[in-house]
């Protein structure tokens, strides 16, 4: 089964995730920078960077909101970015 997996290309080390995404049978990596692109994907990775700057150019961009409905929306999420996980794990560091 082919697997579309979309990786978020506002900031951080986007190309590099894409490059080994492509190299896994079965699965065709593309960059997103633009909302619309959420629907063409299965999964969305969000590679590691400064969050705050990702969240800023997310909002600046106009697909924070679209990326808020993509997490809510149940489809698989991969999260490099440290802050955030250790956030969603309930780490108040």
């Amino acid at each position: 089964m082919a697997v579309t997996i979309g990786v978020l290309a506002l900031q951080g080390a986007f190309r590099e995730h894409i490059q080994r995404l492509n190299a896994l049978e079965g699965v065709t990596a593309i960059a997103v920078r633009r909302g619309a692109q959420l629907q063409e994907v299965d999964a969305l990775v969000l590679p590691g960077g400064e969050s705050t700057t990702m969240g800023l150019v997310a909002k600046r961009s106009g697909i924070l909101q679209d990326l808020q409905s993509f997490v809510t929306s149940k489809k698989p999420l991969f999260v490099s970015v440290a802050v955030m996980a250790s956030t969603s794990m309930g780490c108040t560091c």
